[in-house]
């Protein structure tokens, strides 16, 4: 019998990335922006999921529609908390004195 204690977590990761694929953020970066992103596609794997849920009659139309709007509310939030709030300046540094 083979060992492969040391591939599982490498599997465990490509599984994961098959599942759960995440793409790059290319729009223009913050920090805000990123989670917002980073939410967003949560938000569309779930609804994904809860979709192939009901298609296949695992939950019932009216469940996956009461689960989709919690999301829904659940990325507005999001929203309104990581973009839609005026970002704080950034703090003025000191000026760097070349003279030593």
């Amino acid at each position: 019998m083979v060992d492969n204690t040391e591939d599982q977590p490498d599997k465990q990761r490509q599984k994961e990335q098959f599942f759960h694929p995440i793409g790059r953020y290319r729009g223009e970066f913050s920090p805000e922006r990123l989670a917002f992103n980073a939410n967003l596609q949560e938000f569309a794997q779930r609804v994904s999921l809860l979709c192939g849920l009901e298609t296949g009659g695992k939950i019932s139309p009216q469940q996956a529609y009461r689960d989709i709007k919690d999301l829904w509310k659940q990325l507005k939030a999001s929203k309104k908390e990581l973009l839609d709030r005026e970002l704080e300046p950034p703090p003025e540094l000191p000026e760097d004195d070349d003279d030593g």
